[in-house]
């Protein structure tokens, strides 16, 4: 059984195998490249500053000593929070928008 694409033939269905091909091994580069980079975020004026990689996962967390308060843990804990969303929320646009660069230009009849 052979796949027909409406007004296709067999060059277009191999251009689009190997434009598709590419994509995957484009997005894997990316993928690989973006786990290795770090996002850096900081709260409270930069009294708590948090850099994390591409998997999430928190590389090193900086906190200035004047925000190391006894009588007031709380404030630090939602500097700490906030600081490392922002650097997650950071890495997650960065790959959605580097990814969706790629996947832009794939253009396949009946998919898109």
């Amino acid at each position: 059984m052979k796949c027909r694409i409406p007004g296709g033939n067999g060059q277009s269905m191999n251009a689009m195998l190997k434009q598709a091909q590419k994509m995957q091994d484009d997005m894997a580069a990316l993928q690989q490249d973006l786990e290795t980079r770090e996002y850096t975020a900081s709260s409270g004026g930069g009294i708590v500053t948090v850099t994390i990689d591409g998997s999430y996962k928190i590389r090193s967390l900086k906190i200035k000593p004047e925000a190391v308060d006894p009588d007031d843990a709380e404030m630090l804990e939602d500097l700490v929070t906030v600081a490392v969303n922002e650097a997650i929320d950071n890495a997650k646009r960065t790959s959605e928008t580097e990814m969706s660069a790629i996947t832009s230009g794939l253009n396949i009849p009946g998919l898109m």
